[in-house]
């Protein structure tokens, strides 16, 4: 995690958020590859869920864990004492994703971002042996935050070993987020909701396992309301977003974060099926943002990066495909138009 300007973080003008449809590792990552690589955007490691539990975003990370396992339930994952089958199945979809990366981006060189779930959507999704979200329970948050710091440490050694040309950025998605802030995490029973956690605990829990590294840090969240001020006093160095969900509330704090070095990554994009607009259009909600922050039109390439609206994973490959030929389309309309 660094504390860097726009300028000096640059991941490129565009990129995805993370999943894609299908089952098949290469092509996916072919296709990410082929979308970003040579200067057009950031390369990502692609999450397919449509393989099942172990590739769905919360299976995924659980694989990484350190000294935590966490086993398939009919309500969820839930925590258990040793690794099984499921643990067993996240790490084996992972190691194919990496093979992928591996074979597709030989000679790379630059940022490559690699996604992950953050600490408190994973205290939001994962159940204790009794069936509650650990969420509920402060020492076990602790022990999932301090478990998936470790875990990054050693996926990110990883990612640097296979392509040593890359400099990884690193995304945690965390769409619970602002549900853990207003207290809005149901309980097991459905009949109540978790109290709100601290800001404060919310904000130190994510600045510790973003310290893990020393490169970017994103945070990605698709859902309304996120806390943009919290995660710029949590030193992260970009966020993405869903630019459809902003509200003029967001204006004062979206200003003062830009300023202070933010990089914003718009979700402007749909990431469903659909007819696409032309490129300028898909980036006429930013610059209207930008124009309302009073911010410099020329600052507009330098903090802002173009991805689908949220995961790719409900699209048609064809669609994904065309999404992220867009989402670079759009970008360059950005840049070269700033006005």
């Amino acid at each position: 995690m660094s504390d860097s300007t726009p300028a000096a973080f640059t991941p490129g003008p565009a990129t995805g958020v993370g999943s894609m449809p299908g089952g098949d590792a290469r092509e996916a990552v072919k296709t990410v590859t082929g979308s970003f690589e040579n200067g057009q955007g950031l390369v990502h490691l692609p999450e397919l869920p449509a393989r099942g539990p172990g590739a769905d975003m919360i299976g995924r990370t659980t694989g990484l864990l350190v000294e935590l396992y966490a086993h398939v339930e009919p309500s969820g994952w839930r925590l258990g004492d040793r690794p099984g089958r499921d643990t067993r199945r996240a790490r084996s979809f992972l190691g194919e994703d990496l093979d992928a990366l591996e074979e597709f981006t030989q000679g790379h060189q630059g940022p490559l971002k690699v996604q992950a779930t953050g600490p408190w959507t994973l205290a939001a999704a994962l159940e204790l042996r009794g069936g509650e979200a650990a969420l509920s329970d402060p020492g076990a948050c602790r022990d999932l935050a301090a478990s998936l710091t470790e875990g990054l440490r050693g996926h990110l050694a990883e990612v640097r070993r296979r392509v040593p040309g890359a400099q990884p950025v690193l995304q945690l998605d965390e769409p619970s987020l602002t549900a853990v802030l207003h207290g809005r995490v149901r309980s097991a029973s459905g009949y109540r909701t978790h109290p709100a956690v601290d800001r404060q605990l919310v904000e130190s829990v994510l600045r510790e396992v973003a310290a893990v590294h020393d490169g970017p840090v994103v945070v990605h969240s698709c859902a309304p309301e996120v806390p943009f001020a919290l995660l710029r006093r949590a030193g992260v160095d970009g966020v993405s977003f869903d630019a459809a969900l902003l509200t003029e509330r967001d204006d004062e704090v979206l200003g003062e974060a830009v300023e202070g070095g933010l990089r914003l990554f718009a979700g402007v994009v749909p990431s469903t099926d659909g007819p696409l607009s032309d490129p300028a259009g898909s980036v006429m909600g930013v610059r209207t943002l930008w124009r309302r922050l009073g911010l410099r039109p020329g600052l507009l390439a330098e903090a802002v990066t173009v991805t689908p609206s949220c995961g790719l994973a409900g699209a048609s490959p064809a669609y994904a495909r065309a999404a992220l030929a867009h989402c670079v389309r759009a970008a360059r309309s950005l840049a070269d138009n700033p006005e």
